[in-house]
């Protein structure tokens, strides 16, 4: 029988896994380093993800924290079909933990994004598909749903140094009212809080399940009014 691995933390190597895959983004690099990345990001991921699902059931029973590629974990090459960057590979580590019936990328969630040199934890809902984009739209400027919001927020931007997603439109989307006192909240195509910062030292302690789920818990009312409208 395998012994499944407990989440220790990840290596001190992993940073540095990062950099150098930045400096030497090529496929003949990664081959020749497969195993370091196996060893430092990949598989201590995987324990993470186990262990952060774990801990996210005390706010979200029902969350989804599976430790593949492609499920909880962002595959590491880049789609480069549409893109003049051409770099095969990604130089970040991105991990997803989503809520709801939808595909996991059309649900509210908590993700955790890891680079050569900071850590950036979010809550919420990247982007919105265009039926879930009316469906907002619609509940910012309801009476009761709309207040929710803005009570949600608030209460997030009161227990730390959180930042809202980006405005994607510089106009009021075509019938809905400018004047509408929430109108701004209508500029968004997705709505999610995060923080950033330089890698902490808990990244390399088992410590870094607490310190994410802190984060999680105080950006948690946003994820709740979000749930309440994606289903």
């Amino acid at each position: 029988m395998k012994t499944i691995e407990t989440f220790s933390g990840f290596p001190q190597e992993t940073c540095s896994f990062l950099k150098n895959l930045e400096k030497n983004n090529s496929k003949s690099w990664f081959e020749e380093h497969r195993r370091d990345y196996e060893a430092l990001v990949l598989g201590p991921a995987q324990r993470f993800v186990t262990a952060m699902g774990n801990r996210l059931t005390a706010l979200s029973p029902a969350i989804h924290a599976d430790p593949r590629t492609d499920k909880s974990i962002f595959r590491i090459h880049r789609d480069i079909r549409f893109s003049k960057d051409k770099s095969p590979y990604k130089t970040h580590l991105g991990l997803w933990f989503w809520e709801g019936s939808r595909p996991r990328m059309e649900c509210s969630g908590f993700y955790f994004h890891l680079e050569k040199d900071r850590l950036m934890a979010g809550t919420g809902l990247y982007m919105f598909p265009k039926d879930l984009l009316k469906l907002y739209r619609d509940a910012v400027v309801d009476d009761t749903k709309g207040p929710l919001l803005s009570k949600a927020m608030k209460t997030v931007s009161k227990r730390g140094n959180y930042s809202f997603g980006e405005i994607a439109y510089k106009k009021t989307p075509r019938g809905y009212d400018p004047a509408h006192p929430r109108s701004g909240l209508l500029l968004y195509n997705g709505l999610y809080a995060g923080i950033e910062s330089a890698v902490p030292e808990e990244l390399f302690s088992a410590d870094l399940v607490e310190y994410c789920f802190r984060h999680f818990k105080n950006m948690y009312p946003l994820h709740q009014w979000l749930l309440g409208i994606t289903g």
